[in-house]
């Protein structure tokens, strides 16, 4: 058998899970699809929400649940391609784009005018892919010069507030769709509280599954006993269930590109690349394996871009690396990657199961706001924490400069920038503004004093996590 020692004498970790026997391996796969599953489905929920708020329409085809699992499983084995088959990393929905996509929901003028949910979706997904592409862009860089240098540019002074400003830009949205059934949703957020503060073991790592499920399970009974919501409407429609078939392709969409689109989602590219590079350090730590150096923070640069820009194309969330996942091997030992690749295929599976994507799909949307309460509300946390925890010093005139500039732009901007070139309208969105502002005044103004590498446990805490894994 195949073991590394950890720091801990009392316990050995697992490098090669085949000999564990294939029973084994297929519920180490089922426990990592488990821990991501919650998270995942529930961006394509939240975005839906979004659309149908602004247009009234559902959508249909391109970023739906099955779409979704599949982009994530797909995603994930073509990441571990790129990454030489070495990093046990899943690639799960991304939620630092949840509020690009809330901002092309909203889109009204010019071709946005009038325009129907899934169109919208095409061009938001069309911003996705050149999103994904801006990650070669940085794995190039990266590769010629160095991670060190490069982050210099991207410290956590410009990118924790800009992680504050996503959170802080969805909040709206939260209340909203909680509005619509005060009760389910505090169940939902009271659960995810329970089980990220008491939970133990597997369930203090998936608490946003736990939320879901519970909460679902509650509505089920109240709309059985024949309750609805407060404006009367049924707490549950399970007529899309009876019209779903068992068996099915998921409904991919393919991408349309539009420059406003591109401005709204590519700059979310920013925070979210340094996501990664965060969640590298963060598995690296956890598994005792240096992966920035081998095989190469460029390597699982562009497996994750790719991922994204690929998902993107057919009308797939952007990807990221989850730190649920880190979770789990942490908890389980077993540092294979071959079961992340199980998960993986697992997911694809589920993807072509139209009657379980209907099922999840007729998820209460007060159900939905009680997640994103806590959400929302955790991805602002994250920003602040990111903040805290790589001692940026808000002592220093610089600092406070860059902090405060981003945050008047990120959230005063909120019709964004119009402008025209060449005869086309097009739109920065405050995120944008926000972005391209704190970068340049962090490259201007003397006095940097961030290096990646300095304080390893800072640099860990680079992410967008939505469960309390804390990473160690």
């Amino acid at each position: 058998m195949s073991k590394d020692k950890t720091s801990n004498p009392q316990t050995e970790v697992i490098s090669d899970a085949r000999t564990l026997g294939i029973p084994k391996m297929l519920l180490l796969g089922l426990q990592h699809l488990f821990a991501m599953f919650g998270a995942t489905v529930l961006v394509p929920m939240l975005v839906n929400s979004y659309f149908f708020e602004a247009t009234g329409e559902n959508i249909t085809s391109g970023l739906t649940v099955a779409v979704t699992l599949f982009c994530a499983g797909f995603g994930t084995l073509f990441f571990h391609v790129c990454s030489k088959m070495k990093v046990p990393a899943f690639l799960g929905s991304s939620f630092a784009f949840l509020g690009g996509f809330s901002t092309v929901a909203n889109l009204q003028d010019g071709i946005y005018a009038g325009m129907g949910a899934n169109e919208k979706v095409a061009y938001a997904c069309g911003g996705i892919v050149i999103a994904g592409l801006l990650y070669l862009v940085l794995a190039l860089i990266v590769k010629l010069v160095g991670v060190k240098k490069v982050m210099r540019f991207l410290p956590p002074v410009v990118t924790g507030p800009i992680i504050i400003c996503i959170g802080l830009s969805l909040a709206g949205s939260a209340i909203n769709n909680a509005s619509q059934n005060w009760l389910l949703a505090l169940i939902a957020l009271g659960v995810i509280i329970i089980f990220n503060i008491w939970g133990k073991g597997m369930f203090k790592i998936i608490p946003i599954l736990m939320g879901v499920v519970i909460a679902y399970v509650i509505a089920v009974i109240l709309n059985a006993c024949g309750l609805t919501n407060p404006d009367g409407s049924a707490i549950i429609n399970y007529a899309p269930v009876a019209e779903a078939s068992w068996i099915g392709f998921p409904k991919f969409s393919f991408c349309k590109f539009d420059l406003t689109a591109i401005f709204v989602m590519a700059p979310i590219a920013i925070a979210s690349m340094m996501e990664h590079i965060g969640d590298m350090s963060a598995i690296s730590a956890t598994v005792g394996k240096n992966f920035i150096e081998d095989p190469g923070i460029h390597r699982t640069l562009i497996g994750d871009g790719l991922a994204t820009s690929l998902s993107g194309l057919v009308g797939g969330p952007a990807n990221t690396t989850y730190g649920e996942n880190t979770g789990v091997l942490e908890l389980s030992k077993v540092h294979d990657p071959r079961v992340i690749r199980l998960a993986a295929l697992f997911a694809i599976i589920l993807s072509f199961v139209p009657k379980f994507s209907s099922v999840i799909s007729t998820m209460p949307t007060a159900i939905i706001g009680g997640i994103s309460f806590m959400l929302y509300g955790m991805i602002s946390a994250i920003g602040v924490r990111n903040v805290v925890e790589n001692k940026v010093d808000l002592t220093k005139s610089r600092n406070l400069i860059i902090v405060g500039v981003i945050f008047v732009c990120g959230l005063g901007f909120s019709s964004g920038l119009t402008f025209t070139i060449f005869g086309k309208s097009i739109t920065l969105t405050a995120l944008a503004i926000a972005a391209i502002a704190g970068i340049l005044l962090n490259a201007i103004l003397p006095g940097k004093d961030y290096e990646f590498g300095k304080n390893p446990e800072g640099d860990k805490s680079r992410g967008v996590y939505v469960s309390n894994t804390d990473n160690k």
